[in-house]
């Protein structure tokens, strides 16, 4: 069994839960960004939460199948449509064969998740199937014409009409645990850090949630020695303005890490649309 794409709109790619475990040989984890909309397609079709899914970005996508299978789409909000009349979002849809299933933009949020009964069967890079924009890894992103396989379907879908999932978050509100290079700021700059000055850019993408707003001021000069990078870490370029590490994120990195968001914040993180304010909620640390 196969879909044929037939628009891939931004940027589709496909992702699974990611490759964790390899950062000592320079690789990220990369993964659906919004690992609970990627889990929660799969849940529909009656994939277990490995099976790789296509992620849409904003303009969603256009894909036909070649036999009967059940897809949804969950994530961010979307029109669905099979061979033009509307479908359900957030359920599953069975497909007769050599129907045209479309993605719509998104209407709040950023990225959408289309799932298959069976999931796409790329062949696995590091036990994963996900696409890695920085390292290259994995397959590469969807283009118009690009025939993917499909698994055997492993379950029944879910008996639901549809499933009540978040609203996309605005504003975005991250917890940050401090450290380990915030002595390198400003108390002023902490301030800022936590206030209410900063919108996601539209220059944000799989690496990293990238802010507008007040640059920080540094309370140190000079530069760091290249060290490891974890999910979430908050770097600060020299141009002072934050930025919020995903999925595809170095391992390494020599500018200082004023703090890190909790992998669980990062799932809405993924889902904030350029202009989106975000702001930071420092957590307290346990003594």
């Amino acid at each position: 069994m196969t879909v044929t794409v037939t628009r891939s709109g931004l940027l589709t790619t496909v992702q699974d839960l990611g490759r964790p475990g390899h950062a000592h040989l320079g690789v990220p984890r990369s993964g659906a960004l919004d690992q609970p909309a990627h889990r929660l397609a799969n849940r529909l079709v009656g994939n277990p939460a490995t099976a790789a899914t296509l992620e849409t970005t904003v303009l969603g996508c256009a894909v036909r199948v070649d036999r009967a299978v059940t897809v949804a789409v969950a994530g961010a909000p979307c029109a669905v449509r099979v061979d033009g009349r509307p479908a359900a979002w957030a359920a599953p849809v069975r497909l007769p064969a050599g129907a045209l299933l479309e993605v719509g933009p998104a209407t709040r949020g950023v990225r959408s998740y289309l799932a298959f009964a069976g999931g796409i069967a790329a062949a696995p890079v590091l036990g994963s199937r996900s696409t890695d924009l920085l390292s290259g890894l994995g397959p590469a992103p969807v283009a118009p014409g690009d025939v993917l396989p499909l698994g055997e379907p492993a379950g029944p879908p879910a008996g639901v009409d549809v499933v009540p999932t978040p609203a996309p978050p605005d504003p975005l509100l991250l917890p940050v645990l401090l450290g380990p290079r915030d002595d390198w700021f400003t108390a002023r700059s902490l301030a800022v850090l936590t206030g209410p000055g900063y919108r996601a850019s539209p220059t944000s993408n799989r690496i990293g949630l990238r802010l507008d707003g007040p640059p920080l001021e540094r309370a140190r000069e000079g530069e760091l020695p290249s060290e490891g990078m974890v999910l979430g870490a908050v770097q600060v370029p020299p141009d002072g303005r934050p930025v919020v590490f995903l999925a595809d994120h170095p391992t390494t990195g020599g500018y200082p890490v004023i703090g890190v968001v909790p992998a669980a914040a990062l799932a809405a993180a993924a889902q904030a649309a350029p202009g989106t304010p975000v702001r930071f909620t420092p957590m307290r640390q346990r003594r």
